[in-house]
């Protein structure tokens, strides 16, 4: 495993940097396979930021959304897969009981070692929080059917230039910090989605070492799949990738873990920012106790980044969107109102 983080970094640049602009073991669960659960599901750890009462449902807005950009989301035929404001993917279903059923995440996402990685190391963590909750708010209030969710997205590990004393190129974050986010998260209703930046490691070395923080009851998962690379190949210099027959024992385990703390059902996200970095989609399978987004990433111009969400997320559907807006490198910062005009709209939103 890599080295515990300690002192100064060698910190890689935004996630969206590569474009020129800048084991587990058992057998999967399909949605529905269980049948009805027969355990009594736990408290939800969490509390959405309600919409104020005379808020507008989402069809029934009027939302100016530039038509290059419809064009860019919808394809040629100009045809929706689902109706706006839907959040599971057409075609797909979902027999969990995790938060995304009735819920959206806005996540804020970084690092409190920098300032250059994220919102998330911009402010102390209480001011942080305040802005987290005020950018939930406004999504709660665009789509009030779908109230969302503060979300800190800590990276958990985090990958480096230089191999380390195990030449793995990812240096873990300390365990006290993210149980420092972990209180932080629980004290403001809010979730703690823990994300793996893998270098040279597995994706299962990296999520097997935070079980400690996986089986609390508000803690997610999130994997960062560009900076996963192989021999020879340096995070940030090469352009990783993740197959998906990975990402599903990932899955398994975190079922694994439900079952038996018998803990709320949990999310897994899924990062990509181009084709070909998440390899064999198929095999990713969401089961009766974990849902899997699949996140487009990118920074840029908005027309570039909706085409990108199409073609990551409703081109090669799994079961939910995932959107990522950054504050200061996107053109325009998009309103949450036209977020929610992606097809499907985004169930996780995180900004950077």
């Amino acid at each position: 495993m890599g080295a515990v983080l300690a002192g100064t970094l060698v910190l890689l640049a935004l996630g969206a940097f590569w474009d020129g602009r800048g084991t587990g073991e058992g057998t999967a669960v399909l949605p529905g396979e269980r049948g009805e659960k027969t355990k009594k599901e736990p408290p939800a750890p969490y509390e959405a930021v309600p919409p104020p009462e005379d808020a507008t449902l989402l069809a029934e807005r009027d939302v100016e959304v530039d038509a290059r950009l419809e064009r860019k989301a919808l394809g040629r035929d100009g045809e929706r897969s689902v109706p706006v404001g839907r959040t599971l993917l057409a075609g797909a279903s979902d027999a969990s009981d995790g938060p995304l059923k009735d819920h959206r995440l806005v996540a804020y996402y970084g690092t409190p070692l920098s300032d250059q990685m994220g919102v998330l190391g911009e402010h102390p963590p209480e001011r942080m929080m305040e802005l987290l909750r005020r950018q939930a708010a406004a999504y709660s209030a665009a789509d009030p059917e779908r109230p969302a969710v503060p979300t800190i997205e800590l990276i958990a590990s985090i990958a480096q230039r230089e191999p380390g004393a195990d030449g793995l190129y990812v240096a873990q974050t300390d365990p006290g910090i993210i149980r420092e986010y972990a209180r932080l998260a629980r004290e403001h209703g809010a979730l703690l989605m823990l994300d793996v930046q893998l270098g040279r490691a597995s994706v299962m070395e990296e999520v097997r070492a935070l079980r400690e923080f996986l089986e609390m009851p508000h803690v997610h998962l999130a994997i960062d799949t560009e900076y996963a690379v192989g021999p020879g190949e340096v995070p940030g210099v090469n352009l990783g990738s993740v197959d998906g027959s990975e990402i599903n024992r990932a899955i398994r385990y975190l079922d694994r873990i439900v079952e038996e703390k018998g803990i709320p059902d949990k999310v897994l996200l899924v990062h990509q920012f181009q084709s070909g970095i998440v390899t064999g989609k198929d095999a990713i399978r969401p089961t009766d106790d974990v849902q899997v987004v699949l996140h487009a990433d990118g920074f840029g111009r908005a027309e570039d980044k909706f085409m990108k969400y199409r073609v990551l997320v409703r081109e090669q559907p799994v079961q939910y969107g995932g959107f990522k807006v950054f504050y200061n490198l996107d053109e325009p910062v998009l309103e949450p109102e036209q977020v929610l005009m992606l097809d499907p709209a985004p169930a996780v939103v995180t900004y950077q």
